[in-house]
């Protein structure tokens, strides 16, 4: 089994780690001089060195040279024991499962015996954060005043999580994330070790793609290692790590400047077809939309790990956009990338990041309430003679529902209305108001189900009715307005409660869009009483906060599959 290439090529001494001379520059100048300190506390996000470090500090403590300003020198037998694992003197926890106070009191118990090969006793105890309070307590004295051959050393990602108690007893080092240009310039030494070929812009996407960790760059590297020889390069990296190209996030960003929404989604549809993760598109954006608004708000003279020439067009870029757009789809960007990747449609964050960012002019001008305030004769001009003739012939008898008005029969859409009219403070109907575009009638082939009258008996509803209709409904909503669907398409019904349908969405945002749509539960309501023959209502709920419930027969029927019995509890 082949060694991890962040394992193998792990920093030797002070010198080869990159970018945190700020903080090996100080410990070498503490082991020259003698002046180590009992107990350190390593900061900063993962794959920045921290463990590195402080394994580092362990060797130079104990190193045999005899020049104390060449520790660690690497080539004795302390060093090449730490290097290979086997060094007995050195303790490494890891506080993520070793939480608990009797942990710390069996540490405290053993720390006063003596080295058995070097001359300190090295605790490095990783996570230290997840230490529960108690443990911390425990840990506190020994911290405090360890014994003279013995140094603990702690690191952390969540700095704000260790007790200011064991940070007052601690010389803090803060390690920062790594710049694009160091991590190519490490992954460049390391694939020439290696005998790798690597395209430079691919070494490149690859320390963007690090987000300034070097272990998960050299991780990541490792990723697309196939055989010695092969040539990585950009549109490989691309493929197998699912990243879209610095093009597709340039042009997604005109067409969205543009207000091109065919163009920017037909980028999207592209980049996904390709390989593309969408999660990892939204993270694109954001860093890309990020360094915009930096040089929105610094102007060109701030630093960017970009080419000359590609920040030359993302100023032109920051010059189009105004600072409130901006920020807005920074954020629009980064709450689609947190999205689970288990979602049932992982590309419709991305898709409504970019279309809510778009202006809302051509929405706003379908849903305006100019069709209601025309004279009727020009609504039933409007209305193609065809749907009337249609609607005729699908009308029910006389005798069986009264034949309605004849206002009523010229426009069809407000003659199923009329089974639930709503309240008079009700905002304008979503149907209504695109009457003008709505399609013709379905084929005589597929009957329309006839409009339950208000005085029609109330009939029982079962799920099983609304799931079979669910299809046909959604195509009665296709055909009333092409842009509900989208919406009703990330909802499922759950249950039936007496005459009340609901509606689950995987996610709040989408229930609050719907509940925010005018007359959007009406319409819905009007098109299952069609389909259903009874009149009923909608409820819409987050599915992860609703408990469905579950009738005594469902509960009779599972228990007969199973050989058991239902029983009432008191």
């Amino acid at each position: 089994m082949s060694q991890a290439l962040y394992r193998k090529w792990r920093p030797a001494r002070f010198d080869d780690v990159v970018g945190q001379e700020h903080i090996t520059r100080t410990l070498q100048q503490a082991v020259a001089s003698q002046r180590v300190g009992h107990a350190y506390l390593f900061c900063g996000p993962r794959g920045t060195g921290k463990t590195t470090s402080a394994r580092l500090l362990a060797k130079a403590v104990n190193c045999l040279h005899e020049n104390p300003a060449q520790r660690p020198c690497g080539q004795c037998a302390i060093c090449q024991a730490v290097s290979e694992g086997r060094f007995l003197d050195l303790i490494e926890i890891d506080a993520a499962s070793n939480t608990g106070v009797d942990d710390m009191r069996d540490l405290r118990d053993k720390i006063n015996f003596s080295p058995s090969q070097g001359r300190m006793k090295i605790y490095i105890i990783d996570e230290v954060h997840m230490l529960s309070t108690a443990a911390f307590n425990a840990l506190l004295k020994t911290l405090e005043e360890p014994p003279a051959h013995a140094m603990f050393v702690l690191a952390t990602t969540e700095e704000h999580k260790v007790p200011i108690t064991i940070k007052s007893r601690c010389q803090q080092f803060n390690f920062r994330l790594l710049t694009i240009a160091e991590i190519s310039e490490r992954l460049a030494w390391l694939a020439e070790r290696e005998g790798l070929l690597v395209e430079p812009l691919a070494l490149d996407m690859i320390a963007r793609q690090g987000a300034g960790s070097l272990r998960d760059s050299e991780s990541l590297l490792d990723q697309l290692v196939v055989a010695p020889g092969d040539t990585i390069t950009l549109e490989r990296a691309q493929m197998v790590l699912g990243t879209a190209s610095n093009t597709a996030v340039m042009t997604l960003t005109d067409a969205w400047l543009n207000s091109d929404g065919v163009e920017g989604l037909r980028i999207i549809h592209q980049s996904l077809a390709s390989g593309t993760d969408a999660r990892q598109f939204c993270r694109q954006m954001v860093d890309y939309l990020r360094q915009l608004l930096l040089l929105q708000a610094a102007g060109g003279e701030i630093a960017l790990d970009v080419p000359v020439e590609q920040k030359d067009d993302m100023l032109a870029q920051a010059r189009l956009a105004s600072r409130t757009d901006l920020v807005a789809a920074v954020r629009r960007f980064n709450e689609a990338a947190m999205t689970p990747a288990n979602s049932w449609q992982p590309q419709l964050p991305l898709e409504l990041a970019f279309i809510e960012m778009l202006p809302d002019k051509p929405f706003v001008a379908r849903s305006a309430p100019v069709v209601r305030e025309q004279p009727q004769p020009e609504k039933k001009e409007v209305v193609p003679e065809k749907v009337v003739e249609k609607t005729a012939v699908s009308s029910p008898p006389a005798p069986v529902q009264p034949e309605p008005s004849p206002p009523r029969t010229a426009e069809p859409l407000v003659t199923t209305r009329s089974t639930m009219p709503p309240p008079p403070e009700e905002p304008p109907d979503f149907f209504e108001e695109t009457l003008p575009t709505r399609p013709a009638a379905p084929s005589p082939a597929k009957p329309k189900p006839e409009p339950v009258p208000p005085s029609a008996p109330v009939k029982t509803i079962a799920l099983v009715q609304v799931t079979q209709q669910w299809r046909e409904f959604m195509s009665r909503v296709g055909q009333a307005n092409r842009n509900f669907p989208a919406l009703l398409n990330m909802s499922k019904p759950l249950a039936v409660e007496g005459q009340a349908v609901v509606l689950g969405f995987d996610y709040a945002i989408f229930k609050k869009k719907f509940d925010d749509t005018p007359g959007a539960a009406h319409a819905v309501a009007d098109i299952l009483s069609e389909l259903l023959q009874t009149r009923c209502t909608v409820r819409c709920v987050v599915t992860s906060e609703y408990n469905v419930p579950i009738s005594r027969q469902e509960l009779e029927s599972l228990a007969d599959e199973l050989g058991g019995v239902v029983r009432e509890i008191d």
